[in-house]
């Protein structure tokens, strides 16, 4: 499996370009944490909440002797290997020695089971992965156990924090990688290092379909994202990143790792959110950024009593993940004085596409989603991707030095992004004001965006088509006070299963392997779908059907 390169998507012009800029840069991943490690060794870069934390010297150290361990077990440049952990500190240790020894990163998601991960590693061609034991009551060893045997490309899975549980071959302790050897020699046993336009790593994003696309990145397609978020914040050294957000996802992969990284601050990550708990944890740490879902501040409002807890450390919380309500950005500038809340529009494919800066007017955040970050372009688009004019909707497409290679091994899907003119369609809905500021105002991509995960509805209806009970069946999108939205499931039963329930539904889908939080929460028992004259399920039809009812019985008086 060849990935593509830097030229197959960049032309020699926007390579030198880029550079020039300060778009790209020469240095690497590990470049920069020796940069760190050698200005501030015992600074503490990473901590978590079971941890003490990694200092910058503690984390090069440790990176190149699991580098080592990694070489010794034949894995090279171009070898793909998964890390599906919660937010541990370790995750920076194996991303730092993936990229020294030129392998590539997939990271996964936690709340993936069985059927997303096998599609994912058999997908990559992944040859080790890395996993907890248990984790939240979920057994990752023996799934994994399972998937050795189904996924032809996996040799072996490395379990962190494995404690006292029995470890047999081909399964391993993430500590028995590790070579006892000091830094000189580490780096004089593993060579030179691949440079920065190298895949770096391919992070899957769910899309229009019932499986996830893997989008391959380079160091610096995700680090120019990284410097350019910071000329935004006004980010440095002094900064103390708060970090919810998974890091196996491209937020927390880019705003809790690299972008502290890079700019020599430090960062702290949950493995499990809680608003309270996180309160307490950015008094503690002294956080002053955070970057999450919508979600997240949503449930830190929700708790805050100003005579018990303090986020007086926190300069910025950037939100994105779904379109954000300018009330929301309103009531948080209320309650939280000193914080600028910074709306944001990214995907994936190319890390930020807008955003709100800190030198922009706060009202920006409310009536906008941002504009695009400097050296970048992003115009609103017709179907045949021509530039519709300022103030209509179209599809908001981005080009410049964040997006994506390609995606892996689907040449197909990766044409259809592109106009003539090299836009990057997202399959999102907006316009753009006179100013340049983009508002989303929908999806032509049939997700929902569940706290800030993309699910894709088609891989809930492939799932349920298979059931016996099951004759038609479409999901939708339907308005969640806290999480945005929630999967609705309208479903047409076979003869003889009229009784089937949401509880059926949800057991049989967390039977096949669907992460919990992808498992419908409402199911609508319907004679019929409606549909086009060809035939084709109005999803618009029955995602007002369902906001209509919801909003019904919302303003019904509760009983007593």
């Amino acid at each position: 499996m060849a990935f593509a390169t830097v030229s197959d998507r960049y032309t020699t012009e926007q390579i030198g370009e880029f550079y020039a800029t300060g778009q790209w840069a020469r240095d690497t991943f590990f470049d920069y944490l020796e940069r760190q490690a050698a200005q501030q060794p015992d600074r503490v870069f990473l901590s978590d909440d079971t941890s003490d934390g990694l200092t910058f010297a503690q984390l090069r150290d440790r990176a190149l002797q699991l580098a080592v361990g990694l070489r010794r077990r034949g894995i090279g440049v171009g070898e793909r290997v998964s890390v599906q952990i919660p937010n541990w500190a370790e995750f920076a240790v194996i991303a730092v020695a993936l990229s020294r020894i030129g392998a590539v990163l997939v990271p996964i998601m936690p709340i993936y089971r069985a059927d997303e991960v096998g599609y994912i590693l058999r997908n990559a061609g992944v040859r080790i992965a890395f996993a907890p034991t248990v984790f939240r009551k979920f057994d990752y060893a023996a799934m994994y156990r399972e998937l050795l045997d189904s996924v032809e490309s996996l040799d072996g899975v490395a379990i962190v924090r494995a404690g006292q549980t029995p470890i047999a071959e081909p399964t391993t302790t993430f500590e028995s990688l590790f070579v006892d050897i000091d830094p000189a020699a580490a780096a004089a046993e593993l060579g030179p290092a691949v440079g920065p336009d190298e895949p770096f790593a391919v992070v899957y994003s769910s899309g229009t379909t019932s499986r996830p696309k893997g989008c391959i990145h380079t160091f610096n397609t995700l680090a120019c994202g990284s410097r350019l978020l910071a000329k935004g914040f006004g980010y440095s050294s002094a900064d103390v990143q708060f970090g919810p957000s998974p890091i196996t996802h491209t937020t927390g992969l880019v705003t809790s790792i690299i972008l502290p990284l890079i700019h020599g601050a430090a960062s702290h990550v949950m493995e499990v959110w809680d608003p309270v708990r996180g309160i307490a944890e950015i008094e503690e740490h002294g956080c002053t950024a955070a970057v999450t879902a919508t979600t997240f501040l949503q449930m830190v409002m929700d708790v805050y009593d100003p005579a018990v807890h303090d986020i007086g450390s926190l300069r910025l919380w950037g939100s994105s993940g779904s379109p954000i309500p300018g009330s929301f950005v309103e009531q948080a500038g209320r309650l939280f004085p000193q914080l600028r809340v910074l709306s944001l529009y990214g995907r994936t494919e190319n890390v930020t596409t807008t955003m709100c800066t800190i030198h922009d007017d706060p009202r920006r955040s409310v009536t906008s989603d941002g504009r695009v970050l400097p050296m970048q372009s992003v115009r609103i688009v017709d179907e045949a991707g021509q530039e519709v004019p300022r103030g209509e909707e179209g599809d908001i497409a981005y080009r410049g030095a964040m997006h994506m290679l390609a995606y892996l091994d689907n040449p197909v899907e990766t044409a259809a992004l592109f106009t003539r003119d090299g836009y990057s369609r997202s399959g999102d809905l907006g316009h753009m004001d006179a100013d340049g500021f983009v508002r989303v105002t929908g999806r032509t991509k049939d997700i929902v965006i569940r706290g800030g995960l993309n699910i894709s509805v088609r891989q809930v209806e492939d799932l349920l088509t298979a059931h016996p009970a099951v004759r038609d069946v479409a999901a939708v999108g339907m308005p969640d006070v806290r999480l945005g939205e929630t999967v609705c499931c309208y479903l047409v039963p076979a003869p003889g299963h009229e009784r089937i329930t949401l509880s059926d539904i949800k057991s049989y889908l967390l039977g096949e392997g669907l992460a919990i939080q992808k498992v419908p929460e409402r199911l609508e028992i319907v004679d019929a779908l409606p549909t086009t004259a060809t035939g084709k399920v109005q999803k618009h039809v029955l995602r007002a059907r369902i906001a209509e009812q919801i909003a019904r019985e919302r303003a019904q008086p509760k009983a007593g």
